[in-house]
């Protein structure tokens, strides 16, 4: 059981133009590129600067998005299943998938120079390389609705099986383990590294932060508001930061499992994907249709 205590931050929000703000990463020319779920768009903010967004096909959904190997933002798109690809002056290049309707959904940079992704609808793995040639990797468990996906410390890739109520890991040559989570029905959804060797997790359904060692030793810490809804999560400044979609805050937690919690400014803001910004600030994208900045104790401008 971790401690709690409530504590305000200088919170900013910043409307964007397009539709569902939805995943945020920091790319390579120190820009916030993030989805506009709902309008199809691939936007981006220089911190101080005005927005920009290219769009795509308006029904793609696109969906998580994180800085590639080879200095562009991929990302992928959920209702189009698709692997999209967007160099830092806006050209887009898209890759379709061997397996239909797959739903790919989460994405994250590997240690073997590709990019791997969870397929929600197809219960798989995939791996694609910069040139745009795919590999999937079947899960032994089907209904597992895997979600987001991370690099880990040991050299695989972890992600959430949100169904299956469990954390999974791949080597890069596909070798699939799965590590049950002790609550039941507990959602798991975002996942990161830690500053602690772990990967750490939410669990949207169980209103819980989730720490899982490589070894798969897992500990649970339930939050204040179990309704909460937690969604997404990052690590950085020592401790982990998340948001809470449905209780309209930003949380962090220490590894040793003090949590801290952060209402935002404008109700029902729908906060779902954050990141560390070039500016030290943390930055997270609120789906009513703003990108929100957060001054961090301890992080300079």
């Amino acid at each position: 059981m971790g401690r709690f205590r409530m504590s305000p931050l200088s919170i900013e929000e910043f409307p964007v133009p397009g539709e569902g703000p939805y995943a945020i990463a920091l790319g390579p020319d120190n820009a916030l590129w993030y989805t506009l779920v709902r309008s199809g768009h691939i936007g981006r903010l220089v911190p101080g600067g005005a927005p920009e967004s290219w769009p795509l096909d308006p029904d793609s959904g696109p969906t998580v998005i994180t800085a590639g190997p080879d200095g562009a933002l991929w990302f992928t798109e959920y209702q189009a299943h698709r692997i999209g690809r967007i160099t830092a002056d806006g050209v887009v290049k898209e890759f379709s998938l061997p397996t239909p309707e797959s739903g790919p959904y989460g994405l994250a940079a590997g240690p073997d120079g590709a990019l791997w992704f969870t397929e929600i609808n197809a219960d798989r793995i995939g791996r694609i390389t910069v040139s745009g040639q795919v590999t999937e990797f079947p899960l032994p468990t089907s209904g597992a609705f895997p979600s987001a996906i991370v690099a880990g410390p040991d050299g695989a890739l972890w992600f959430t099986m949100n169904q299956a109520n469990a954390i999974g890991r791949i080597t890069t040559d596909g070798v699939v383990t799965v590590h049950p989570l002790p609550t039941e029905a507990a959602g798991p959804v975002g996942i990161t590294a830690g500053p602690d060797g772990a990967l750490w997790f939410v669990e949207i359904a169980a209103g819980q932060i989730g720490r899982i060692t490589v070894g798969g030793e897992v500990t649970e810490f339930p939050l204040p508001d179990r309704a909460s809804r937690p969604h997404a999560i990052v690590g950085g400044d020592g401790a982990l930061w998340f948001t809470e979609w449905g209780g309209n805050r930003v949380g962090s937690i220490t590894p040793d499992g003090v949590v801290e919690a952060h209402d935002l400014p404008t109700p029902g803001s729908e906060p779902h994907g954050l990141v560390f910004g070039p500016d030290q600030a943390l930055w997270t994208a609120l789906e009513l249709g703003t990108l929100a900045r957060i001054d961090v104790p301890g992080k300079q401008r």
